[in-house]
């Protein structure tokens, strides 16, 4: 339980009417709905569906399986671009990716092909006697993964099938990264992302150590000797400051935290609930923690961002989802103190009034306050630099806070490999994460093979 919010009251309703509103945000299809959106794909040549998704997936492809009744086929498809299909087409934010780049998704038809709904039943509903990839002849390399998220599992089964041997480095106690502890309850429901990883781990030749953090019990220069590569899919660990005064204050915390615990609990009528909640942010974990505080119950919640809506990073999907659960938006508006009550504890925020002069950011001199029992900061992750602290950590090429990559997802230091949120390539998507996995797996393998040919 996270102890900066013990004194809060617990939700109204019991476990059982809670669980029911962290059901899926959008229930799957069945067979005739399946077969009806599959049908409506043209199955285009040169689709720009696939060029709008990060990690390639054959769209019209699989949707042509999907119609011709071969799951299995359609499955396969997918899960050879992206070994966590199942997780991305439920987390990708495909309104702006491949739905969006749909040619039907114009006027005159309406609506995109649900691609994301199509890609969930086919990978829900694909029946595997033993897994679709079998691992190639043993190589005798030995690769260090730093990171069991998205990044991290992508990269070592890519590695695992081309017969190479991984040790995933994890620092929590269960693998599945954002997927297992960031991503909103109702978007992943029922444990889904420990049943994604027992299939990714049928292939066989991974093994993860647990409670194992890069900085602690582990540095870069020790893996870096004992192992043939290494890969570091660290993520961004550290939630950022607001700097502002009582930030650290009993009653706020970081949304990260809150959303860990919830998507962790087996009774959620134990959480603490912030009757009164700020969640100061504009990015999908921002939706996503406003949300769940709704769902549990919260009558006030208001999610604050310093700038207008046009430049939040959630998308208008994720807006809708938000405002269907009565969170109120309120924008142009910068947090300037936390304010307490006699205990100490978070009453409340002053806010100024901002505005954009000249292209600035700027505040109008007018501030004023909102009541909250509890404040939420989701403005961004940023890099744990203790993760990165040994000599030869020290020497990786940084940009801003990321690790800098080229684009076979190498470092400044050969041999060392990253991908992921750590790294300053791309959109910080799940779905963008797996690509990065896959791309630098096959760049590892291609050294090591050229280092074994040049032997």
């Amino acid at each position: 339980m996270i102890k900066a919010l013990d004194h809060l009251p617990r939700p109204y309703d019991d476990a059982t009417t809670l669980a029911g509103r962290f059901s899926d945000l959008a229930p799957a299809l069945n067979a005739r709905q399946a077969q009806l959106e599959a049908s409506r794909c043209l199955y285009c040549y040169d689709a720009p569906c696939v060029n709008a998704c990060p990690s390639e997936i054959d769209i019209p492809s699989f949707i042509r399986n999907i119609h011709q009744e071969n799951l299995q086929g359609a499955a396969v498809k997918i899960l050879s671009a992206n070994i966590l299909g199942g997780s991305c087409a439920r987390v990708c934010p495909t309104e702006v990716l491949c739905q969006q780049a749909c040619v039907r998704n114009n006027a005159q038809e309406c609506a995109p092909v649900l691609i994301g709904l199509l890609q969930r039943y086919a990978v829900d509903n694909a029946q595997f006697s033993e897994h679709p990839f079998q691992r190639a002849a043993a190589t005798g390399k030995r690769i260090a993964v730093v990171g069991a998220g998205p990044a991290g599992l992508s990269c070592a089964h890519r590695l695992a099938m081309h017969g190479h041997e991984v040790v995933i480095f994890e620092a929590r106690e269960k693998a599945g990264g954002l997927n297992e502890y960031g991503i909103a309850k109702y978007k992943l429901v029922e444990d889904f992302a420990q049943r994604e990883l027992a299939f990714l781990l049928q292939i066989g030749g991974i093994e993860i150590r647990h409670g194992q953090t890069l900085g602690t019990h582990l540095s870069l220069i020790d893996l870096h000797q004992h192992y043939d590569s290494v890969f570091l899919a660290i993520g961004l660990n550290a939630s950022r400051q607001l700097g502002i005064t009582h930030e650290n204050a009993t009653g706020i915390l970081a949304a990260t935290d809150y959303i860990r615990d919830l998507r962790q609990s087996d009774d959620l009528s134990q959480l603490p609930l912030a009757d009164r909640c700020i969640v100061l942010g504009a990015g999908n974990t921002a939706i996503d923690m406003a949300v769940q505080m709704a769902r549990l119950g919260a009558r006030d919640v208001n999610l604050v961002y310093r700038r207008g809506l046009d430049e939040m990073g959630a998308t208008d999907h994720e807006q809708n989802i938000a405002k269907a659960n009565q969170v109120r938006l309120l924008t142009w508006a910068q947090p300037e103190e936390v304010l307490l009550d006699n205990q100490g504890r978070v009453r409340g925020m002053r806010f100024a009034r901002t505005h954009l002069e000249n292209g600035r950011l700027q505040s109008t001199g007018e501030t004023f306050e909102l009541a909250a029992d509890a404040i939420f900061k989701a403005i961004g992750q940023c890099m744990d630099d203790a993760a990165l602290d040994d000599p030869l950590a020290r020497t990786l090429k940084r940009q801003g806070d990321r690790i800098e990559v080229d684009e076979q997802l190498r470092t400044s230091v050969p041999g060392v490999y990253a991908g992921g949120d750590c790294t300053q390539l791309g959109q910080d998507l799940t779905v963008q994460a797996v690509q990065h996995g896959k791309l630098a797996a096959e760049a590892i393998h291609a050294q090591l093979m050229l280092n074994v040919e040049a032997a």
